[in-house]
């Protein structure tokens, strides 16, 4: 039944449904959360015999004879550095393997741009009046915070089922010095979940950036987490750029944050040798080196990157179900309303919701007050400024399968509601 083709009689009606509907639910006294996506904890347990991986002195040295237990190892163990390599197809000499947090890494890489040039005759990003940075919208928020924090202006572009905006990228890019660089999430972005095309890869890695030190931050989260039989792929950029002779554009993120543990696991990054270089002589005055222990704890406990794979397979397992529990509610409850579209992913971690435009807002504060505690509307947008008021970003992997149907038959009441009360 499309909402757009009701009497206000109709309409009146319907809302004194939905809200009796409403009444019920909040006098439930629920509280489930959707907030962020945080692994739930069997997804944690999957990893917990990690931690019996190094029994003794004898496990705490690595392939190259490291001991893990004492200083060095500045770029990470070999082992870690090979892992990572497979996960961001870069050479392994490329790679710098770090603590617990890629979004950390992302920090540093942009604190260490804006004061450090690099290349000779260039300045550091922080000299750069009114510097800017592209954001590709719906986006992830924490990333629109780093380059906030640095004082850049945010230029939002539109993303596509495809990847984001290539036009308006090559535009904008091309023809202004101020702009340093752009966020993406390019497999099963957050919070759409699309994965970029091989056409959108190419046209990044051929970008002719009018600012020599313009960069392009890949945070590959996603790059092992499919939920479906059909999972996406993508290009390599880097193979792209070396092509092209833009070996320099690209510098690439992961972690095991949803793989094992999200506040133990490893970070890494991967950059080219000039990249590297201007990022190691910061690093280096902050850390003698990172976790080895965990690093080789990981390593261990993977064997190998075949081994890893075989252990998503176990995540996949745990948040198919919860997936397709999303794509079932929302194409029972809202698929005929006409008043909302969303996103079908192969992998990640998030569904993109659009709502009917200008409730947002609403449909989060609806569905708190019944118990159901979602990401803030406008979140996914620069400064949480989402112009037509309605997308809204749905975590499904910390429930289980029961909660999360509950919490999306509230979802779609609230969305339903805040439609309403503006056709009525």
């Amino acid at each position: 039944m499309s909402y757009f083709n009701l009497s206000k009689a109709e309409i009146e009606s319907e809302r004194e449904k939905l809200l009796k509907q409403y009444e019920d639910y909040k006098n439930k006294g629920l509280s489930l959360n959707m907030a962020r996506g945080k692994p739930s904890p069997e997804q944690l347990d999957l990893s917990q015999p990690m931690l019996d991986s190094i029994k003794s002195s004898d496990f705490c040295i690595s392939e190259d004879g490291t001991d893990c237990r004492n200083y060095g190892g500045f770029e990470g163990i070999s082992e870690s550095k090979e892992l990572f390599s497979r996960i961001l197809e870069a050479d392994p000499e490329n790679v710098f393997v770090g603590g617990n947090s890629s979004l950390n890494m992302m920090f540093d890489t942009i604190s260490c741009f804006m004061t450090a040039p690099i290349y000779d005759d260039t300045v550091a990003w922080h000299d750069v009046k009114d510097r800017k940075f592209l954001c590709p919208v719906p986006g992830y928020d924490r990333h629109f915070g780093i380059t906030g924090y640095f004082g850049f202006e945010m230029i939002p572009i539109p993303l596509n089922a495809d990847g984001p905006d290539m036009d308006m990228v090559e535009k904008l890019v091309s023809s202004d010095k101020s702009i340093k660089g752009i966020w993406c999430v390019p497999k099963y972005s957050n919070p759409t979940g699309i994965t970029y095309s091989d056409e959108v890869v190419r046209r990044f890695a051929s970008l002719k950036p009018a600012a020599k030190d313009f960069r392009i931050m890949w945070d590959n989260a996603y790059a092992v987490h499919d939920v479906t039989d059909t999972p996406d792929t993508l290009l390599s950029i880097v193979d792209e750029c070396k092509k092209t002779g833009n070996e320099d554009l690209p510098i690439l993120f992961c972690s095991t944050s949803k793989i094992t543990f999200s506040g133990a696991g490893v970070a890494a990054l991967a950059a080219s040798p000039l990249n590297m270089k201007v990022l190691k002589k910061r690093l280096q005055f902050a850390t003698i080196g990172y976790d080895k222990v965990n690093m080789l704890r990981h390593s261990k406990f993977f064997k190998n990157y075949e081994g890893l794979l075989e252990h998503m397979q176990k995540h996949k397992k745990i948040l198919a179900p919860k997936f397709e529990t999303v794509m079932k509610k929302l194409n029972e409850n809202l698929a005929d309303t006409e008043i909302a579209d969303w996103t079908n992913p192969n992998g990640g971690y998030f569904v993109s919701v659009n709502v009917y435009k200008g409730t947002a807002k609403r449909v989060v504060e609806l569905c708190k007050e019944a118990g159901v505690v979602l990401t803030g509307a406008g979140a996914t947008f620069p400064e949480g400024k989402d112009f037509d008021g309605k997308n809204i970003r749905i975590a499904p992997s910390f429930p289980s399968v029961e909660e999360l149907s509950l919490a999306m038959d509230i979802f779609c009441v609230c969305v339903k509601l805040a439609c309403l009360e503006v056709l009525v």
